[in-house]
């Protein structure tokens, strides 16, 4: 997480961590993200208080991909998994991400 008061110490650390990296003498440490395997992207949109046309267009999905999501003939795809995950979790943060593309 971005932090607002880094020092210069905490940059000189960084840039010799990042050498050292370079060099081979230690692995940096690294992450996994794993997507779930299904998402209720219904439970999600009722949670919100949207009805499926109002959930596609406040967050830029077509209104076909929820109906089918919904009624299991499609399922979402692993990043749009990733994103349902952080619309049920946290919605304001795609909704600040998203105010750029807003019409």
């Amino acid at each position: 997480m971005p932090r607002d008061n880094i020092s210069e110490h905490d940059l000189i650390k960084a840039v010799r961590e990042m050498a050292s990296h370079r060099r081979g003498e230690i692995a940096l440490s690294t992450r996994k993200v794993i997507p779930p395997d299904a998402v209720d992207v219904a439970l999600i949109r009722k949670n919100l208080g949207y009805n499926q046309k109002q959930f596609a267009d406040h967050f830029g999905f077509d209104l076909s991909a929820v109906k089918d999501w919904e009624q299991g003939r499609r399922k979402p795809g692993r990043a749009t998994r990733i994103l349902l995950s952080v619309i049920a979790t946290n919605p304001q943060a795609i909704e600040q991400a998203l105010t750029q593309y807003i019409n």
